[in-house]
């Protein structure tokens, strides 16, 4: 089968090892070069690094659609598109131009998730489990048809990056599995129910500012979900400090906390140079495993506290 593949980060490679590997890869489409790093220097994507070991011509439009673009893609003649994490929405055009229509590797159990940020999301929500979905790729954003589902557990201490990692496996195992049941001709669709439908917006900065108002158990999830990106944060006398690695302490740390129950959400209840922080939240306490001062490596918390880096008494914000 000729196979155009579309992905951009590394969430994408086991995929694009399963086309690479068993099908005729006749081209990939990926985002073109962008500044990345403090010298601000043009960076490739993770699927254009590897797609430069394959022999296969690279596309990078700007924005995937126009006649010049068109006639590009037609010229590979592909007989199905797969998309990866490609990061642009495409046009009906552009997804029906192969005649096998265009497929998906999407990174929830939908109707789950739909959306850019479904592993964070998934997290973040407190999800004791997530998955990946095979789709039939239609102009409402993750709305098709479901080819094939696998699910995958959350642990308690899961984060984003993990989960990541673990679905980019998982998808290309489904993505495999769907692409012989299609040349078997064995495979069957399964519209969604829409009405269960759930969104997962794409992440910023702004958003991953941490809200310490939360209980305990929220204020832990939003670590979670935005390790390593875009990172939890709070501000400590002005500076900002992102925080990682979170955990709920046992009985006796929350009965410290109820000991306390005056002191504001934020607060750094202890700043052990052991045990590093344990911070007060809407309800319960939560411990922070690492920090990653402004400019500095990220760090076991014990360590910025032996470096005079919080006192107890001291409040995020």
């Amino acid at each position: 089968m000729r196979i155009l593949f579309w992905g951009s980060p590394e969430f994408a490679l086991p995929s694009l090892e399963v086309v690479a590997g068993h099908h005729e890869l006749v081209g990939v489409v990926t985002q073109p070069d962008r500044p990345a790093g403090r010298g601000r220097q043009l960076r490739e994507c993770a699927v254009k690094r590897a797609a430069a070991g394959l022999d296969v011509p690279v596309l990078q439009p700007e924005r995937a659609r126009g006649s010049e673009f068109m006639d590009a893609v037609a010229r590979l003649r592909p007989e199905l598109s797969i998309v990866a994490a490609y990061g642009q929405l495409l046009l009906d055009e552009v997804l029906a131009l192969p005649p096998g229509g265009s497929i998906n590797v999407h990174a929830s159990l939908l109707p789950e998730l739909r959306g850019a940020a479904p592993i964070n999301w998934a997290i973040i929500r407190g999800y004791g489990q997530s998955g990946v979905t095979i789709m039939r790729m239609v102009r409402e954003m993750d709305a098709g048809p479901i080819l094939h589902q696998l699910s995958e557990p959350i642990g308690p201490a899961t984060t984003a990056g993990e989960l990541s990692d673990r679905l980019s496996v998982l998808g290309a195992e489904a993505l495999r599995e769907v692409l012989e049941r299609l040349q078997d001709g064995g495979l069957e669709e399964r519209e969604q129910d829409h009405e269960r439908a759930t969104y997962a917006p794409k992440l910023n900065r702004e958003l991953a500012r941490l809200d310490w108002t939360r209980p305990a158990d929220e204020v832990a999830c939003w670590m979670r979900g935005c390790d390593p990106w875009p990172a939890a944060w709070s501000e400590l006398r002005g500076a900002t400090i992102q925080l990682f690695a979170p955990s709920l302490p046992g009985p006796e740390e929350h009965a410290r906390r109820d000991a306390s129950a005056d002191a504001e959400p934020g607060t750094v209840l202890e700043a052990d140079p052991r045990q590093g922080l344990l911070v007060a939240a809407g309800s319960g306490v939560v411990r922070v495993g690492q920090v990653k001062p402004a400019g500095r490596a990220r760090m076991d918390a014990a360590a910025w506290v032996r470096g005079r880096g919080a006192r107890s008494g001291d409040r995020f914000r």
